[in-house]
């Protein structure tokens, strides 16, 4: 199954909620990945540009941006951008792939 990494961050109005009542909220992603038949293998939070990033899989992007797109429509959430990984394995035949292409750049003959 395809691997992805997840990083959002929290709008105000989330984040004082949050202080106002903690809660763990990988027990909430796990279950919203769950549901499209993916596993949750991280959560964390963090300082810099994103609040925090998950790392999940799953069985493809259509359900992925399933996923995503409820979690972006509950309006918690200020910004999220999700990232398909690729194994070193699976990079490797891009490459070997890209061979056999032929690109030309604009200008060449």
């Amino acid at each position: 199954m395809p691997h992805y990494l997840m990083r959002f961050s929290y709008t105000p109005e989330t984040w004082s909620r949050l202080i106002e009542s903690p809660e763990d909220r990988r027990d909430a992603a796990r279950a919203y990945i769950e549901r499209v038949g993916g596993s949750l293998h991280g959560f964390w939070y963090g300082f810099g540009e994103y609040d925090g990033y998950a790392l999940f899989e799953a069985p493809d992007n259509v359900s992925v941006t399933g996923v995503v797109l409820a979690i972006a429509a509950g309006g918690a959430l200020s910004s999220v951008e999700t990232t398909v990984l690729m194994t070193v394995e699976e990079t490797l035949e891009a490459l070997a792939k890209s061979k056999t292409i032929g690109y030309r750049r604009p200008g060449d003959t």
